[in-house]
């Protein structure tokens, strides 16, 4: 379900990183940053690298200052992957035990919590393991948009049953979702007219491109910020 490409350029995490401040919130420590009256929230669903990567709580800022109220719940627990390489790690346990189902339960939460503070209108981020989560909250309608970045697997039925506003950003060099797979998904949902999407492939870039590139690399920059484009221009289109 995941592989080596999840950790390349794994980032350092860092508690303390970001604008924003670590609350309580739907029963999970979150990352807050943006207008706490805003009407309209966003979520975003980490990797399996957790809620406090430095770029993705950037990338959370950056959508903030557009209107936003931007939550990063940390869904791990306080327990992502650090050290995939370590002697001591196996990925089978810490999937079972953060596994899509109580991640898709616990974001239903954090929905909960915004639409109790007066929130109006709620998009979703997902980001590899995140995308896993975000495409059943999808499956209802308790989003107005969603933009899977770089996910990790989904199938065909998942994408069948998506009842939102979609967008899919991928890699064209991604061995754990192939653009290939990438262009029939974005075939299948071009036939919903019930819905609008959105599918993009990247050129030149892999896995976790948007949140784990390097600062010194123009081209790594150019195309993540290409990405982060893509995302607020969708979520300025539907989560309003």
């Amino acid at each position: 379900m995941l592989s080596s490409q999840c950790f390349q350029n794994r980032p350092t995490l860092s508690s303390t990183c970001g604008a924003g401040t670590v609350q309580e919130f739907g029963g999970l420590q979150t990352y807050i940053t943006g207008s706490p009256d805003s009407k309209l929230a966003l979520i975003f669903i980490a990797d399996a690298c957790g809620y406090e990567a430095p770029n993705l709580r950037k990338l959370a800022d950056k959508i903030a200052g557009a209107g936003f109220l931007v939550v990063v719940p940390d869904f791990f627990y306080g327990d992502p992957v650090i050290d995939p390489e370590g002697p001591n790690f196996d990925i089978n346990p810490w999937l079972k035990v953060h596994n899509t189902d109580k991640g898709y339960e616990d974001a239903k939460a954090v929905i909960a919590a915004l639409k109790s503070k007066g929130v109006s209108a709620i998009g979703a981020a997902g980001f590899c393991w995140g995308g896993m989560v975000l495409v059943k909250l999808a499956s209802s309608t308790d989003l107005h948009a969603a933009v899977i970045l770089h996910p990790g697997p989904i199938t065909e039925d998942q994408i069948n049953d998506v009842k939102v506003p979609i967008a899919i950003l991928g890699a064209e060099n991604d061995h754990i979702f192939p653009s290939e797979q990438l262009k029939l998904f974005g075939e299948k949902l071009s036939a919903k007219s019930e819905i609008d999407s959105f599918v993009k492939i990247f050129p030149g870039v892999g896995h976790g491109w948007t949140v784990k590139y390097k600062a010194d690399d123009e081209s790594a920059v150019k195309s993540a910020e290409e990405s982060h484009s893509d995302m607020l221009n969708w979520f300025t289109k539907y989560v309003k």
